[in-house]
């Protein structure tokens, strides 16, 4: 059985350290911009589970949270285009503050989707809020209200995000080394 460890990790580019003060940063901003109103998160599985787990210890006001998993990607390192809600939310959010909560928006396929998809819902509201934002690999506009920190088009791994459901568990985003994922 193959391991997948950190030799498989060309450089580090946010430490564990540094993903926590952001995700500090970013909870300021969303609970000063939400005081008073009904907020929902929305974390979509698995990538974003280690950001939202940062993020709700900060927020400091009332809200709630829940989860959806949607895939276009499978086991591969490019988009299908084709979207796949594997689990839907447990909650009504009509009438509800919605926050997206992701760990990295890249092509947008997925996201755009999604946000069609829960604005039929009708929530009050409908945001997003990720920790890391690959806007050169765009391939549809979308708009992103809170973004940690902007980043440059390599493949990356670790604080919730995977290659072939590997690697999530690293407390830090680092650039997964090219012959890991072109083989």
């Amino acid at each position: 059985m193959p391991t997948y460890g950190k030799e498989d990790v060309k450089e580090v580019l946010y430490n564990a350290e540094q993903l926590k003060e952001k995700a500090k940063e970013l909870a300021r901003k969303i609970s000063d911009d939400y005081k008073g109103k009904d907020l929902i998160l929305i974390g979509i599985l698995k990538g974003s589970v280690m950001f939202m787990t940062d993020l709700i210890r900060e927020i400091s006001i009332p809200c709630h949270i829940d989860f959806m998993d949607v895939s276009s990607y499978g086991n591969s390192s490019e988009t299908s285009g084709v979207v796949r809600i594997l689990k839907d939310l447990d909650f009504e959010i009509k009438g509800k503050d919605v926050l997206i909560v992701e760990d990295i928006i890249d092509t947008g396929v997925t996201l755009k989707y999604l946000m069609k998809y829960l604005s039929s819902r009708n929530p009050n509201s409908l945001e997003i809020v990720c920790m890391l934002n690959k806007a050169e690999r765009r391939r549809v506009d979308i708009g992103v209200k809170y973004i940690g920190y902007e980043v440059p088009d390599y493949f990356l791994v670790g604080y919730g995000m995977d290659y072939a459901e590997n690697y999530r568990q690293f407390p830090y985003v680092g650039i997964l080394k090219e012959e890991i994922y072109k083989k």
